[in-house]
């Protein structure tokens, strides 16, 4: 592996400045003074002007050098980012990641490289995408990595078929320091999340003989499943393979059972998985209290809550949301609040997720006045409300005619 080399002061002694609104304010009112050396969020946003407001490659580059700011990997990191959540122009960005890039003795960093072929993905400018990738695995092959793969990937399937995004991966075989199994897997969770699970089934039977596949393989391919039979395939082949399933593997054929209300087989894998020694895990249990309120027996699934801590294992805030769910399908609301009580003298605290269980049975009954009480309690312990809450809370006013409590919401969030 070659050995980067260690940064000496003085070549890391990049600068740079821009015509910015920040920078104006700082000549208008100290011109004469020595400036104050920026804080890194200034140092952040002045860079983000820079770049934003760059009209060509020689505009940027002036500004950058004569800016003052040190152009660390922190910042550039931050900066890429920042462009990122932004929605900035990616050509802007580009040549900024490309300038700071080519400094003698720079490396960019693993984030900096997976950020940028972000930005880019998002805007489809994959033929920019490759030239960024070739240009890297020049300089720096070893930031590269897994999760490359993986970004690039989920952009190109977002948009193109399930073919052109396997001709995309195998195309990281001459970039990547390794064209493992580990690169297949980035394929199957890119197919699972972006695809479909049965595009990822076929492309695993298609490429599975030319990688070997691992643990993370099978607990991929087993995580979204609708189908227990498809799931139990994989499971099946997972231990012809040798491979040992571990608990994520078992929690997975759990939650298969579970949602497709098959319960009694869902009871079999977790006594199967004590007998292997494997302990079910807070997941577990959750998947299991999920499963028991879809099957109609919200009372058996709050035992279920007992249970577990009998077993060393304890409910944490989704557990007892999906308890709390059960009652609150069933119109038990009496039940669903005293999970909650139940949920703070635990120590437990209510996110927004558990308030909007409530949200949506009074939304539907048209209950207004409980809707504003649950409100004031859920501000009260400092629990913010997400666009859900607001949505369901927004619609209840107008359909109430109800403006004061739409203001106040709205100042509520607003402040």
């Amino acid at each position: 592996m070659t050995l980067k080399p260690l940064f000496s002061s003085q070549s890391l002694q990049f600068r740079y400045v821009s015509e910015n609104p920040s920078l104006f304010l700082y000549r208008l009112f100290c011109s004469g003074s020595s400036a104050p050396a920026p804080t890194p969020n200034d140092a952040v946003e002045t860079v983000f002007r820079i770049v934003s407001s760059s009209t060509c490659s020689k505009d940027l580059k002036q500004s950058l050098k004569s800016s003052g700011v040190f152009l660390s990997n922190d910042l550039i990191d931050k900066v890429l980012k920042r462009i990122r959540f932004s929605h900035a122009n990616p050509l802007q960005a580009l040549e900024f990641f490309n300038y700071t890039g080519n400094r003698k003795g720079f490396y960019h960093t693993e984030l900096s490289l997976d950020t940028m072929l972000y930005i880019l993905g998002r805007s489809r400018m994959f033929n920019k995408i490759w030239d960024l990738l070739i240009d890297a695995k020049h300089k720096d092959r070893n930031i590269i990595t897994t999760r490359t793969v993986m970004v690039v990937l989920a952009r190109i399937a977002k948009v193109c078929s399930v073919r052109q995004t396997v001709e995309s991966f195998r195309k990281f075989k001459k970039l990547v320091p390794e064209f493992d199994t580990n690169c297949f897997n980035a394929l199957l969770r890119t197919m699972c999340q972006e695809k479909s699970m049965t595009d990822a089934r076929n492309v695993y039977h298609n490429l599975k003989h030319k990688f070997r596949p691992n643990l993370q393989t099978f607990n991929i391919l087993l995580s979204g499943w609708k189908s227990s039979e498809e799931a139990e395939g994989f499971f099946e082949e997972m231990r012809e393979m040798g491979v040992k399933p571990d608990v994520v593997s078992y929690n997975c054929l759990v939650d298969v059972y579970c949602k497709g209300r098959e319960m009694e087989k869902a009871f079999k894998m977790v006594e199967k998985m004590r007998e292997e020694e494997i302990i079910p895990d807070v997941f577990t249990y959750t998947s299991i209290i999920g499963g028991l309120g879809l099957a109609g027996q919200p009372d058996k699934a709050r035992n279920v809550l007992k249970e577990m801590k009998e077993y060393g294992c304890y409910p944490d805030v989704a557990a007892y949301n999906a308890a709390i769910r059960n009652f609150c399908i069933a119109k038990r609301l009496g039940d669903a609040y005293s999970l909650m009580d139940e949920m703070v003298s635990k120590g437990l605290t209510p996110n927004a997720t558990t308030y909007n269980l409530f949200f949506r049975v009074f939304f539907w009954s048209n209950n207004l006045q409980n809707s504003w009480n649950l409100y004031r309690r859920m501000m009260d312990t400092g629990c913010l409300p997400n666009t859900q809450s607001c949505m369901f809370l927004i619609k209840l006013f107008r359909r109430q005619e109800k403006v004061e409590m739409a203001l106040q919401l709205w100042n509520d969030m607003v402040q």
